[in-house]
């Protein structure tokens, strides 16, 4: 079994006209940084795919302060429009290609980090506090996976 986390980035500033480059608040800070102590204690990564827009790297770097990583890439596939189908196929190659790691963190927004749960939990479509995360249980033999739980900071 893997275990799959999805998390929402943090508390990020207001919209703008380019939403790729909003950055995460002081809250927003705080809330990946309690969810990166909070991974670390639970479900430490060991692989994390981040969208590429600014908040969501701030929120990865944030909780890889707390969790030392042996894969991180970014992948363009989890930005807020993307193709939740295309990225889980991504997902699954990048976890059968990479046998010895165990927990795959993934660092997107909504609405995709419900679409990704559905995807890989068919009915399943929570939504997402920010900076909250998705806890799966994935079995890569069966393809069959449980959400196990959704996390939510405190702050």
């Amino acid at each position: 079994m893997k275990t799959i986390l999805i998390m929402r980035h943090g508390e990020a500033g207001p919209m703008q006209a380019n939403d790729a480059a909003r950055i995460l608040t002081s809250r927003g800070h705080a809330q990946a940084a309690e969810m990166g102590q909070w991974l670390a204690e639970h479900y430490p990564p060991q692989a994390v795919l981040v969208s590429p827009y600014i908040r969501a790297q701030q929120t990865a770097q944030a909780v890889l302060q707390s969790n030392p990583v042996s894969f991180e890439e970014t992948c363009q596939d989890i930005v807020p429009s993307g193709n939740a189908a295309v990225a889980i196929d991504y997902l699954e190659t990048l976890i059968s290609m990479h046998d010895s790691l165990d927990t795959w963190l993934v660092v997107a927004h909504m609405p995709i980090v419900s679409y990704l749960v559905d995807q890989l939990v068919p009915g399943e479509m929570p939504i997402f506090a920010t900076a909250a995360v998705a806890v799966i249980q994935y079995d890569p033999e069966t393809l069959k996976s449980e959400l196990v739980k959704l996390a939510t900071p405190a702050t």
